[in-house]
């Protein structure tokens, strides 16, 4: 499945023209609000049609057209599958509407405040599977393990195509920001859902909602952005505050981690190891990583069965 994010609702505009389908164009990725596009080339032939079209028998404008692919909106943002036969969102990640609803009561009206664009040196599957463990969270991230979340009370759960983490935050004296428990249920935990395959939704203690999206490059590179949103897009210091937190110090310190184990891959001396599969689960356990394992074995096999 290619579920590809296309922009928080009302942060992006929609192309919508005819494009030649016998040529190779480029549509720019849709920048969020006040910040600029990337440059964008496209090979378009008039909405009229193509020069000279009356001399071939038979030709159709409608047969030139931009493919229409399935979109969908999902908590006010847009994801587009070029898999026509995909299922919907609800049926791949049960439950999880809901639950971001639940956590962020006005998600349909965030609009991103913050993208930070993050470069790894690393194949997009290693970066997903440190992304999908915490493992290594009390060894490698201080701030995080520390100022952000209870380590010892974090798991993850498969939950359809999704995996669920789940923990409570650290005490509020020791949190890296002001946290207000009174206003939600949900503020005094932290939650994220990641999205087989490439994108995730994360909520910090005190309702911040945050994305990540891995776009990969090719097999040793990988992007990944981050998005932060408020309510309306209005300023607010402590999203700006997280947002400049996480890149100095989880992001930093994860770069450092996938890049050294894309290094490890390549060497001559590596061979495949155990994973630390703990059955009752929990902040040291890898089971995580087999359920992305199994996943990814399962999307191959379907594409090279006979």
């Amino acid at each position: 499945m290619d579920r590809r994010r296309v922009g928080k609702r009302g942060a992006a505009d929609i192309l919508d023209m005819h494009l030649p389908a016998d040529r190779n164009a480029e549509i720019a990725y849709l920048a969020g609000a006040g910040q600029s596009a990337k440059p964008i080339r496209l090979y378009l032939r008039p909405l009229a049609g193509a020069p000279n079209m009356k001399v071939v028998e038979g030709f159709s404008r409608e047969d030139i057209c931009l493919s229409r692919v399935p979109t969908e909106n999902f908590c006010g943002f847009l994801f587009v599958n070029l898999d026509p036969a995909a299922r919907p969102m609800d049926e791949w990640f049960p439950g999880v509407r809901d639950e971001l609803a639940a956590h962020v009561p006005q998600i349909d009206r965030l609009r991103p405040l913050e993208w930070v664009e993050i470069p790894e040196a690393c194949n997009w599957k290693v970066s997903v599977e440190n992304y999908s463990e915490c493992y290594h969270c009390t060894l490698n991230h201080q701030t995080f393990a520390t100022g952000i979340i209870k380590p010892e009370t974090y798991d993850i759960q498969p939950q359809g195509y999704c995996l669920r983490h789940t923990t409570e935050c650290q005490n509020l004296e020791a949190m890296s920001y002001p946290v207000d428990l009174e206003s939600n249920a949900y503020a005094g935990v932290y939650s994220s859902w990641f999205l087989w395959p490439m994108f995730s939704f994360q909520i910090y203690p005190g309702n911040v909602l945050n994305s990540y999206h891995w776009r990969a490059i090719d097999a040793d590179h990988v992007v990944v952005w981050r998005g932060w949103y408020s309510v309306d897009g209005a300023d607010s210091d402590v999203v700006r505050q997280l947002a400049r937190q996480d890149r100095d110090t989880t992001v930093a310190e994860d770069i450092g981690l996938v890049e050294s184990v894309q290094r490890g891959l390549g060497s001559r001396g590596y061979r495949p190891g155990p994973l630390v599969i703990d059955p009752r689960c929990g902040v040291n356990s890898e089971h995580s990583i087999a359920v992305l394992q199994g996943w990814m074995r399962q999307a191959v096999d379907s594409h090279t069965a006979p």
